[in-house]
Formats: C-alpha cells, sequence, structure tokens
C-alpha cells in the first residue's frame, strides 16, 4: 500500500464526500486526520475508520495553525492535505447578506489558502514533497441562478490551485483540483431513471468517484500532474444544453 506511514489531512471530512476520502485513504493504510468544525459526526467518522478527529474551523488561522503542529508533533509528518471543506447558500443577490457571502468565501476559499501555506512549510521537509488537492465545483464554470457566493468561492479555488502549484513546485510540491459535478451524498436510491439519464455517463456521481481521484492524483507515481482542475461530472459540462 504506496499511502501507508503517510498522513492525510482531510478538511470537512466528517461526511459526504470528505467521508468518502477519509475511507478511501484509511483502506489503503495511510495515518488520516479529520479537520471538521462537527464535532459529533467527526468523532464518530474517526471512530468508524481509525482516523484522528481534529475539531477546526477552517476559516480561522489560529485553528489552522493548532491542527498542522498538532498533527506534526504527533504523526511526524503531513504528506498529504485535501482542502475538500465548503459551505453553500443559495439566496437571490438581493437578499445575500455581506455577512453570508464573506463566510462563503472564507469557508471555502481562504481555508484553502491557509491549509496550503501551513501545511506546506512541513512538506517540503520531506524528501519527495507533498500533494494537495483542492475540491472546487463545475459551479466555477457553469451556473444556477442565486449561486454568486459560491460560484466565486469555487473559481477562486480553481484559480488558487494553479498558482500554488508553480509556488511550491520548487519544494516538490503537487497542487491539483477536483472539480465535481452531480455527487449524490444522501439518498442515491431515491434517484429517477431522469436524474441518470441525463447524464452523458448514464448515472450521478457518488462521492467514491471523488475519492479514487484524489487517490489518483496523490500516488506518487503521478508527479509529473500538478496545477491541473479535473472535471468530474458525468460528461454534463460537455453536454450541449438548449430548453425546447
Amino acid at each position: 500500500m504506496v499511502f501507508a506511514g503517510k498522513t492525510v489531512i482531510i478538511t470537512g471530512g466528517a461526511q459526504g464526500i470528505g467521508k468518502a476520502i477519509v475511507s478511501a485513504y484509511a483502506k489503503e493504510g495511510a495515518t488520516v486526520v479529520i479537520a471538521d468544525v462537527n464535532e459529533q459526526k467527526g468523532k464518530e467518522t474517526a471512530e468508524e475508520y481509525g482516523a484522528m478527529f481534529i475539531k477546526t474551523d477552517v476559516k480561522n488561522h489560529k485553528d489552522v495553525i493548532k491542527l498542522i503542529e498538532t498533527v506534526k508533533h504527533t504523526t511526524g509528518r503531513i504528506d498529504i492535505v485535501i482542502n475538500n471543506a465548503g459551505v453553500s447558500r443559495f439566496k437571490s443577490l438581493y437578499e445575500l447578506t455581506v455577512e453570508e457571502w464573506d463566510d462563503i468565501l472564507q469557508t471555502n476559499l481562504r481555508s484553502v489558502f491557509l491549509f496550503a501555506k501551513e501545511s506546506a512549510k512541513y512538506m517540503r521537509e520531506n524528501e519527495r514533497g507533498g500533494s494537495i488537492i483542492n475540491i472546487a465545483s463545475t459551479r466555477a464554470f457553469m451556473s444556477e441562478k442565486d449561486s454568486e457566493a459560491y460560484a466565486a468561492s469555487k473559481g477562486g479555488i480553481v484559480a488558487l490551485t494553479h498558482a500554488l502549484a508553480i509556488s511550491l513546485g520548487e519544494d516538490k510540491i503537487r497542487v491539483n483540483c477536483i472539480s465535481p459535478g452531480w455527487i449524490e451524498t444522501n439518498n442515491y436510491e431515491l434517484l429517477t431513471e431522469r436524474d441518470h439519464l441525463q447524464h452523458p455517463a448514464k448515472r450521478v456521481g457518488k462521492p467514491d468517484d471523488i475519492a479514487r481521484a484524489c487517490l489518483f492524483l496523490t500516488h506518487p507515481d503521478n508527479d509529473f500532474i500538478t496545477g491541473e482542475n479535473i472535471i468530474i461530472d458525468g460528461g454534463m459540462t460537455k453536454k450541449m444544453i438548449y430548453e425546447e
């Protein structure tokens, strides 16, 4: 198992896509650390997969520093960071408050900057550097109405990813991005045939689809991939759609 002996930090790992990523790395023998503000679900997921849970407000710089220092002291190294934590509020532009805008941008985008900044300090000490994966969204490239803050945060993640890849390359730290489309994290069995068939891939995505991509991008054999954004959406962003 190539990830045995590696330390992986996963933000927003308590549930949803993050939980699937926790499961994937735990099964591969990695030491997994969950950074999440939801203490109850975070502890439950950590217990289920033999991971470490540290309650963290990912937009709070002091919290991030404390987590990084704790992980380094406890495990001796930091190899991989998966920036998955995120929030969304789909509200009319006329109703969205400045405070709500700031919360979305800080949780989704500021957190990526903070974790990259603090974890890279230790990743560069590793012989083979490290790897950072940022979870964005296809909403960085296409929009529904009332999604201004979410779209801006995810577009920022995509841009930040390639900037970080160039800056951190000299330290052998690779930075890539994944943009999921519709990933059903709750009741997959309740989806309709229409839900699935509208996708060129003929199904709605699952959290494991994203987890497998994380394993691929962080695999040491794939060290020629950096600065990239991988869209995983069953082909929906390539499908030309006009209302009839």
